[in-house]
């Protein structure tokens, strides 16, 4: 996955969690969150993760990734197929 490819995938996640309406919102590292707050957390780190691409960290930009996918699938927004076709060429 090229820096371009991650950034792109970025966006699109940038929009569809606009589009559900959740705000980007870090949440604490303790405790379990609810889905909401889980999104709202994955959100905010969409901007993260742009940085680490601009400062060509790009296996922390991987690492996050797919945490935030993770919980994407988790959370129902996209599908595991869904999410493997976002990360090809």
């Amino acid at each position: 996955m090229t820096a371009e490819k991650i950034r792109s995938v970025v966006a699109m996640y940038h929009q569809a969690l606009d589009e559900l309406n959740v705000p980007e919102l870090s949440c604490p590292h303790d405790g379990t969150p609810d889905e909401f707050a889980a999104l709202a957390h994955c959100h905010a780190m969409l901007d993260e993760i742009d940085a680490f691409v601009g400062e060509g960290r790009l296996e922390k930009a991987f690492c996050w990734l797919g945490f935030v996918q993770g919980c994407l699938w988790t959370c129902g927004v996209y599908s595991i197929a869904e999410l493997k076709d976002h990360n090809r060429p």
